[in-house]
């Protein structure tokens, strides 16, 4: 009786997670031989010291066993993109973690290392995630004897090269496989298409060359399928239409090498698809029932119809009535065609209702549509038209999207002052729904209007432009801006009193500018409530002199300060000091004195 109630209580405690897992000394030193192996410069690996490896950052080990089963150890980034990494080598002595059924060493820096061949002894092996850390030369054949494998990624490595082994045609239970964004050549293995329970699939961004791989066709199971950037050639098999899982599709070639048959109807097969996009597809514009296929495919919700070298006549030679989307589709691409006429608007308001976000950047349109087209579009939140030839008066034709709510026209053909843009913009409803605005890369001039208007907006960006003179020093920002960017303008003088009233101001960038204001001033102007908000101040290549401010410690949340290329000048002393959230610091050409011991400030950049 004593035996079983024994036996019971252990079972109680292991299942309530009660009972306290001491890991193998044998496997605990395996993990410090990798560690020692390990440069940790963000210490990453601080919490292996303890007795119990079981507990350490990113082990797992079993409750049952001991062994140590899963070892998570990905980079990581922080709020300003900043990379925490391990580097250094990996230690063979992994191999005495025969259990071990998930390893990530993804986003780390094993700059021209080789992936190891010795992962292949990890026999008990479901998961391995390499992606983005820095591995060169082949994939080891020897990873197809990973029986048990089910996710294997590889992706953005870069310098990985070669040809796919075909000995990873093995992998019988894989289920995911990325090699996307590297330097893979030759051919796709026939062996591929014994992966027959694959459902992911992603080459895309590589150097395969040849006939496109029918095999791919054999794989019932896969629901993403993505083999764009790569150099197929001739014609895209009609196999693909076995795939009826498929909900995800991405198809392309380099220029003028991959077709489409028009004389099959494989694509209306794929009920499932979800996501259509086709890059690059040569003789796409002389099918047009092909575009009338995609348009009945049920639930379609994004299409990508991308460098495919459509005009106004392709499009508009369907009649409006007669031709319409899935009422699921809400994302459109239509990038870096060759679409020049505003009738464009009218024709999508007509054949898609429901879109949320379109996209026509990289095309040469110029003119202005009907402001009607905004009545029917009802439902698009974001319109990126990037890269044209629009002019500020074409605005107009955007003024009654009610719900917009991102607007992209940057490097477009905007010479006009500001202030009549934005009047011929702010006209309509859009100006209480539009929260991102971006007109970079301009010809634009005058200086920073009132933009109380834009009730909503929070990012805007003017940067690139020809904005001069002082900026009015009652302007006012939208109550809820967050980024302002007026970068690579003309702009002089200081930084108005009324940006330190705007409590949700996190990132001002007035970098590349003719600003010649005491530093000291610029922060007492930045003094009202948002110098509790502003994380990222930027002033960099402007003419501002005096010396770092003794009030910078009242703005807590400031993290990023950058103040380079200026005429700064003055001692930092000792006793000076920053706010506690402070990452980067960017003093460089300037003519500031030190006088404190650098190695504490790990952000300071003096030069």
């Amino acid at each position: 009786m004593k035996v079983m109630m024994f036996v019971v209580s252990v079972v109680l405690q292991v299942s309530h997670g009660e009972h306290h897992t001491r890991c193998l000394p044998k496997e605990r030193e395996a993990l410090l031989q990798f560690k020692a192996a390990i440069i940790d410069n963000y210490g990453m690996l601080s919490s292996w010291t303890t007795p119990d490896c079981c507990r350490w950052e990113g082990i797992r080990c079993s409750n049952l066993t001991a062994h140590v089963l899963r070892l998570h150890l990905p980079g990581q980034f922080n709020d300003t993109y900043h990379r925490y990494h391990i580097s250094g080598e990996i230690h063979s002595s992994l191999m005495e973690l025969p259990q071990l059924q998930y390893l990530n060493l993804s986003s780390n820096s094993f700059r021209d290392s080789h992936i190891p061949n010795f992962l292949a002894s990890l026999k008990r092996l479901k998961y391995l995630d390499l992606f983005s850390s820095g591995f060169a030369g082949e994939i080891p054949s020897e990873l197809g004897s990973l029986s048990h494998l089910k996710y294997l990624n590889l992706a953005s490595n870069y310098y990985l090269e070669g040809s796919i082994p075909h000995e990873l045609g093995n992998l019988s239970r894989l289920h995911h496989l990325d090699l996307s964004s590297n330097s893979f050549g030759g051919s796709v293995p026939s062996q591929i298409e014994n992966l027959s329970r694959l459902q992911y699939l992603d080459l895309s961004g590589n150097s395969f060359e040849g006939s496109f791989p029918s095999q791919i066709g054999n794989l019932f199971r896969l629901q993403y399928l993505d083999l764009t950037g790569n150099s197929f050639e001739g014609y895209i098999p009609s196999q693909l239409g076995n795939l009826s899982n498929l909900h995800t599709l991405y198809l392309g070639g380099s220029p003028s090498a991959l077709k489409i048959v028009t004389t099959h109807q494989w694509l209306s097969n794929l009920t499932s698809l979800t996501h259509l996009y086709l890059a690059s597809i040569s003789n796409f514009n002389t099918s047009p029932s092909w575009l009338q296929m995609i348009a009945k495919l049920p639930k379609l919700r994004e299409l990508g119809l991308i460098d495919c070298d459509l005009s106004d006549h392709f499009l508009l030679s369907f009649n409006p009535s007669k031709f319409n989307f899935s009422t699921s589709l809400s994302v459109l691409y239509l990038s870096g065609n060759s679409f020049t006429q505003p009738m464009l608007f009218p024709w999508l308001s007509n054949t898609t209702s429901n879109l949320v976000e379109l996209y026509l950047n990289w095309n040469l349109l110029e003119g202005s549509t009907s402001n009607g087209f905004g009545l029917f579009m009802n439902s698009l939140e974001h319109l990126d038209l990037c890269y044209n030839a629009l002019k500020g008066e074409d605005l107009k034709s955007f003024t009654n999207i009610c719900t917009l709510r991102s607007l992209d026209i940057s490097r477009n053909n905007m010479t006009e002052d500001l202030v009549s843009i934005l009047h011929n913009f702010s006209s309509g409803c859009v100006k209480y729904s539009l929260q991102e605005l971006s007109l970079t890369s301009n010809q634009i001039t005058g200086s920073l209007p009132d933009l109380s208007m834009f009730s909503s907006l929070k990012i805007l960006d003017l940067s690139r432009n020809k904005l001069s003179g002082k900026i009015p020093e009652g302007v006012i920002l939208p109550f809820q801006m967050e980024q302002l960017s007026l970068v690579s303008n003309s702009l002089e003088g200081g930084v108005p009193k009324s940006f330190g009233s705007i409590c949700t101001l996190h990132s001002l960038d007035l970098s590349f500018n003719k600003l010649s204001e005491d530093l000291t001033i610029i922060f007492n102007h930045l003094s009202g409530c948002s110098k509790y908000s502003l994380q990222h101040l930027a002033l960099r290549d402007n003419q501002i002199s005096g010396n770092l401010p003794n009030t910078l410690p009242e703005y807590p949340s400031l993290k990023g300060l950058y103040l380079g290329s200026n005429k700064l000048n003055g001692t930092l002393s000792e006793d000076i000091r920053f706010p506690t959230d402070l990452e980067v610091l960017s003093l460089m050409s300037n003519s500031l004195k030190v006088k404190i011991g650098l190695h504490i400030f790990n952000w300071l950049i003096l030069d």
